[in-house]
């Protein structure tokens, strides 16, 4: 058991100036997140969400600013906080904070900064009344309530977790009756893990790389470690660049899937000479290693598109080569190693939000309001969970791809009764089973 300090700190941000910037392209956003703003329609009379204290931990950019507001808007009290140091969107977090919200998150925090901060999103107004819902990315959040403060998990109705990490945490919990609460998996939605994670990434990382290095993209040799939705979505980025792509994989399946998308598939030990641009993409750790950066050639890139920074062996490199470290400009290093340059982005760290802004509005509107409808049914109907890890159902998958369609003039055909009935499903639907791989 733990206390937290008593001294309520109504928020923490960079710069609170900031909040106009920030509120202007807010309302940009709103414009590109259909699914968000349909939940604010078909719900806020009802505050179905009210009562519940829902503590965030997840990027903190405009999209998410959004959510913040959509869930504040079907009755729910927010506290939040950023699930990575360099991610926070200063201009988003000083525009929540100004609209009252208790935000704590500022661009380029320490370690310690990073916790202190998510503990501040556990108690609730000057009264601090503790949170009774979390909304996680990557599981910080909840590993912090459950290891730090467990007595707080009684009072919790359960989570959701946004990515492919943190669900993969919340499995193991479970495995071992380490789980304390009911469990949404948003990651394995279809919505969002074949959209955020593949069209996602297929926009924002050569943009993150673009901006970090003004590099030319054509003609170069990329190297894409890992070749899951994540790394599908990376190497169509780079490809679509004028990248030569190289894939490196564990998995036969999604080896041969690079394959036959037209990509090399080769071992990292036998790409690395070659590339340009190495990017991880794995969920695993130490993928980019000494020896790896000893064969790379001179002003290569590296950078890391996963959630956490233990991919690319940072410890390695800081330890030996720290003394040659030098700042291009923030989140943009320069190391030599025996004479050659490399270029670290994001310090191993999360290269889209770490060098720009991330995912476009439209894909993350997706995924957040499969965040909105798992808080939802969380909330409202509690006592149809048990302590395990679970998906929201196909019904729900196809109402936010659903909601989603005519902002971008999609037009959806109908069967009729005869035609449902001779593939068994309804003429509204889910039209594919649950075990249906997309």
């Amino acid at each position: 058991m733990s206390t937290v300090e008593t001294a309520y700190v109504k928020n923490k941000v960079k710069d609170i100036s900031l909040a106009e910037w920030g509120r202007k392209e807010i309302e940009l956003a709103e414009a590109e997140m259909p699914g968000l703003m349909a939940l604010r329609a078909e719900y806020g009379a009802s505050q179905p969400l009210a009562g519940a204290r829902i503590a965030g931990c997840l990027h903190m950019t405009i999209q998410t600013a959004v959510l913040i507001e959509t869930l504040q808007a079907l009755g729910a009290q927010v506290t939040w906080s950023s699930c990575n140091i360099f991610s926070t969107q200063d201009h988003a977090a000083a525009a929540i904070a100004a609209a009252g919200t208790s935000v704590y998150a500022w661009k380029g925090m320490n370690a310690e900064e990073f916790d202190w901060c998510i503990e501040q999103t556990l108690f609730f107004g000057e009264d601090r009344q503790p949170l009774n819902m979390i909304l996680d990315d990557g599981g910080d959040l909840t590993n912090m309530v459950f290891d730090k403060y467990p007595e707080l998990a009684a009072g919790i109705k359960g989570l959701s977790e946004e990515t492919t990490t943190g669900v993969h945490r919340l499995y193991e919990r479970m495995k071992a009756g380490t789980l304390l609460v009911p469990a949404i998996n948003i990651n394995d939605s279809v919505t969002k893990s074949k959209f955020d994670n593949k069209y996602g990434c297929r926009e924002s990382l050569v943009d993150a790389i673009r901006r970090a290095t003004d590099v030319m993209m054509a003609g170069k040799v990329g190297v894409v470690c890992g070749y899951g939705d994540v790394g599908k979505g990376s190497a169509d980025s780079l490809r679509n660049a004028g990248v030569r792509v190289i894939v490196t994989e564990i998995d036969p399946i999604c080896a041969l899937q690079a394959a036959m998308e037209g990509f090399e598939v080769k071992k990292l030990s036998t790409a690395i000479a070659e590339a340009d641009i190495v990017v991880t993409a794995t969920g695993n750790k130490n993928i980019v290693r000494e020896e790896h950066f000893r064969a790379l050639k001179d002003k290569a890139i590296v950078c890391n598109i996963g959630h956490f920074d233990n991919e690319i062996d940072m410890a390695w490199l800081n330890g030996a080569y720290g003394n040659t470290k030098i700042e291009i400009k923030p989140q943009v290093d320069k190391y030599t190693i025996e004479g050659k340059d490399v270029i670290v982005l994001a310090e191993g760290r999360l290269v889209n939000l770490g060098c720009a802004t991330g995912h476009p509005s439209f894909v993350m509107s997706n995924s957040f309001t499969n965040q909105t409808l798992a808080q939802l049914e969380l909330w409202t109907n509690t006592d149809a969970y048990e302590k395990k890890v679970y998906t929201l159902p196909k019904h729900l998958d196809e109402k936010v791809a659903r909601l989603h369609l005519a902002k971008i003039g999609v037009e959806l055909e109908v069967l009729d009764q005869d035609q449902a009935e001779y593939i068994g499903v309804t003429v509204e639907g889910p039209f594919k089973p649950e075990y249906y791989r997309y």
